[in-house]
């Protein structure tokens, strides 16, 4: 079922049940009012016919002729008059007799001066009246016979007018949730234009205030999202390409050469360690780009647990100075007195060594000298890295793209690299909701720093 049919549905009930009570409500208040008027208007009639007996003093037989000659319908008043000892003194019609007046309902008139019940669509009212210093129980019983075909041309009306009124609503309630949910509807109609290929498409925002309008903005803000990501593996991917495509150019020439006739000894040597060259390149380039992949995953993807800095940058270290045993990487702490335990945080140890493997690549491959150094301190609750050199340093146009997947700067020239490093270390110290700068100074040297929130 649709929301505009279920919108439709939901207020037309609502709606229609809160009338329909109110109908109930009319109908029993006009009937409990119409039976207490003529409650009243039998006890007023029985008052009067019996002044006429005793007042008057007119002979019963002609009152019991004027009663059946206007009777004919309930909706005459039968009147019948006792003394205390439950003698009856006169009676309109006994012979008819529309209620039989008991001993017990007599004793019960007595005891409580006056009672009212119905028998059927009869109405009664029995009560004790003292006229000229003696006591009479009177009855008097009759039908209201206008006041129920006002009651049931009443319920008539009303029941017709809530038919009425619950087709107006059933009408307006699908025009109202039509009108309300038109912007989803322009919402999906947009949203089927949308593919891959036109990503660049966006969904009415409306006013830009209500909640289809903030639905419309969130769905945006997705688009703006899934059109980046898109982008950047577009370029991703093309950049691969052509990363991939220039080492197995390379080891593919070399092997061909060797190929084409018998050569010495030492040239198939010579060839086979450009091969090998080509070769270390691609398995760093597919590490790089795997370890890419891992540090782009959602956060939620990615295990977190405390660690120590000085524990991942130590490690980090020791695999640098493992695989480039000339390289030389002084690491300092800085402690005051008052230091807090500004070395634990929340992380993924294996992708913040990934990072500082980088970042301390980086420092010693750019420096004559192959040396770098790494302080480490804290500043209002902020862990501080910095990994200074004093290399050949990054040109200034360089800057804001060196953390720019396979982005290769001026300074390429001085050492191999696959343009993967700092972007990758960026965007693991991101995900760990840190910070990184940079501050170069061409032929003076690098310092990068990097901030974490400590627990």
């Amino acid at each position: 079922m649709k929301i505009r049919t279920r919108l439709t549905l939901l207020i037309s009930g609502i709606t229609a049940a809160i009338l329909l009570l109110l109908v109930i409500v009319i109908y029993i208040s006009y009937a409990r009012d119409r039976e207490e008027d003529y409650y009243k208007n039998l006890h007023r009639q029985a008052i009067t016919k019996a002044n006429l007996l005793l007042d008057a003093h007119i002979d019963p037989q002609v009152l019991q002729l004027i009663y059946r000659n206007s009777s004919g319908n309930l909706a005459q008043e039968e009147i019948a008059i006792y003394d205390t000892t439950f003698q009856l003194l006169y009676h309109d019609a006994a012979d008819i007799d529309k209620v039989k007046e008991t001993p017990a309902m007599l004793e019960n008139i007595l005891e409580n001066e006056e009672i009212f019940f119905n028998q059927g669509h009869l109405q009664v009212v029995g009560f004790s009246y003292r006229h000229q210093g003696k006591n009479y129980l009177i009855t008097a019983v009759a039908e209201d016979e206008y006041g129920y075909a006002r009651l049931r041309y009443l319920a008539w009306i009303l029941g017709f007018s809530w038919l009425g009124a619950l087709i107006c609503i059933i009408i307006a309630a699908y025009f109202f949730a039509r009108l309300a949910l038109r912007p989803v509807s322009q919402m999906v109609d947009r949203v089927e234009e949308i593919t891959a290929t036109n990503l660049d498409k966006r969904v009415p925002e409306g006013n830009g205030k209500d909640e289809m309008a903030e639905l419309a903005v969130t769905f945006n803000a997705m688009l703006d999202r899934l059109e980046q990501s898109f982008d950047a593996q577009k370029q991703f991917v093309s950049n691969i390409s052509h990363e991939l495509r220039t080492p197995l150019t390379a080891m593919m020439a070399e092997l061909e050469i060797s190929a084409s006739r018998e050569r010495p000894a030492d040239e198939y040597l010579q060839s086979m360690q450009h091969a090998i060259a080509d070769a270390r390149q691609l398995v760093r380039l597919s590490n790089s780009l795997l370890d890419l992949a891992k540090a782009s995953y959602d956060p939620a993807e990615i295990r977190f647990k405390p660690l120590r800095l000085d524990e991942v940058l130590m490690e980090g270290r020791e695999e640098v100075l493992k695989a480039f045993p000339f390289y030389r990487i002084n690491v300092n702490f800085e402690e005051g007195e008052d230091a807090p335990d500004y070395l634990s945080i929340e992380g993924n140890e294996y992708l913040l060594k990934v990072a500082f493997v980088n970042l301390m690549e980086n420092g010693c491959k750019f420096s004559d000298n192959h040396e770098m150094q790494v302080v480490v301190t804290w500043f209002k609750g902020h862990t501080i890295l910095r990994f200074s050199d004093h290399g050949v340093g990054i040109v200034k146009k360089d800057l804001p793209n060196i953390f720019t997947p396979f982005y290769r700067g001026a300074n390429g020239q001085y050492a191999d690299g696959t343009g993967i490093g700092l972007p990758l270390a960026s965007r693991i110290i991101r995900l760990h909701k840190g910070k990184i700068s940079v501050v170069s100074r061409e032929g003076q040297g690098t310092t990068f720093t990097v901030e974490f929130a400590f627990n």
